[in-house]
């Protein structure tokens, strides 16, 4: 039996994201998300409103690094990851995220302006093709724009 382990979340970012790299030099990109969901009751129409931890890697860490900002909105694609720790008490801590490997971008944080559908249709395509060439090698595939 195979395990399957994918989530996809479409929200928008809570803060701007913050980009660090590790000790051997990789990027990676933490942001939160929130989305928003709505549903009936015999009160009325009610939400729920949840916020996920994010982290992408690599080519898409920067990517992301350079065109998200506060109140962006993102279509996240990839997986739970949970991590384990205990605390200075000795404690058993845990921590769910999501490690996205796609992200898309969603809209504007800032006012569209002439252009803007045009510059959003690359910074996609740029995504994209870095997901691509992160999963793949094929630095080929990233467009010059």
């Amino acid at each position: 039996m195979n395990n399957l382990n994918s989530i996809i979340l479409e929200g928008n970012l809570t803060r701007d994201p913050s980009v660090d790299k590790t000790p051997k030099g990789t990027v990676v990109c933490n942001f939160v998300i929130a989305t928003n969901r709505f549903y009936k009751t015999e009160e009325g129409r009610q939400s729920e409103v949840g916020y996920f931890d994010v982290e992408v890697w690599s080519r898409l860490a920067e990517t992301c690094s350079e065109y998200l900002s506060k109140g962006r909105g993102v279509r996240v694609v990839g997986r739970l990851k949970q991590d384990r720790w205990t605390n200075s008490e000795g404690e058993p801590r845990s921590r769910i995220r999501i490690v996205g490997e796609h992200v898309e971008f969603l809209g504007s944080s800032r006012r569209s302006g002439a252009g803007e559908s045009e510059r959003q249709g690359k910074e996609n395509k740029v995504a994209e093709a870095e997901n691509v060439a992160a999963h793949t090698g094929e630095k080929e595939a990233i467009p010059a724009y």
